[in-house]
């Protein structure tokens, strides 16, 4: 199945809702960010294909199960939809940090997974994160623009400029990132 129109990478935590240094490990601790919701829709409504990219490594510390995670996941999905929005699919790693895998963010194994699975244009793609990783991986998998939101934990953009991996745009948060997205300055040439 190819997707349509442009697509929308997220990161899931400092982005669609609150980040916690102790992890988001059941349903109850998802706190969505105001303007999160409303912000889906608004890339649904545009016709964007919207996809979460996250890293979980709860589940790799064993502070989370794969079954809890995809309830998790399946209740962001409906909730979004019942807002008139729509996740079109959500890629996880569950490692560990230290597991060396290829899926876990900043390498770009989700993103690329995606694009295989979906037939994705990743120039035409843009990935939106709260982090320095979430910004790597959109550069390293080939995405035609990055927007960082400052609404996780850190402020990554110290970060970025050290590592000379400036994202295309710099948004409050998700809410704003989207306004700029779906402006003439943010759209793609």
């Amino acid at each position: 199945m190819a997707a349509t129109g442009q697509t929308v990478f997220l990161d899931r935590d400092g982005v669609i809702n609150r980040d916690s240094p102790n992890y988001i490990t059941s349903w109850d601790q998802f706190v969505f960010l105001p303007g999160s919701l409303d912000a889906i829709c608004r890339l649904t409504q545009a016709g964007m294909t919207v996809m979460v990219i996250t890293n979980q490594s709860a589940v790799g510390r064993g502070m989370l199960d794969i079954a809890t995670l995809e309830a998790m996941h399946r209740c962001l999905r409906q909730t979004v939809g019942a807002r008139g929005g729509r996740i079109d699919a959500i890629f996880y790693c569950p490692h560990h940090p230290d597991d060396g895998c290829a899926c876990r963010k900043p390498k770009p194994g989700l993103i690329l997974q995606a694009q295989r699975q979906y037939r994705l244009d990743l120039a035409a793609a843009t990935m939106i994160g709260d982090s320095a990783r979430d910004i790597e991986c959109g550069i390293r998998a080939g995405c035609g623009r990055t927007i960082l939101v400052q609404s996780g934990l850190h402020d990554a953009r110290p970060q970025l400029k050290a590592q000379a991996m400036p994202p295309d745009w710099v948004a409050s948060d998700l809410a704003a990132a989207v306004d700029w997205l779906l402006t003439p300055s943010g759209s793609m040439p």
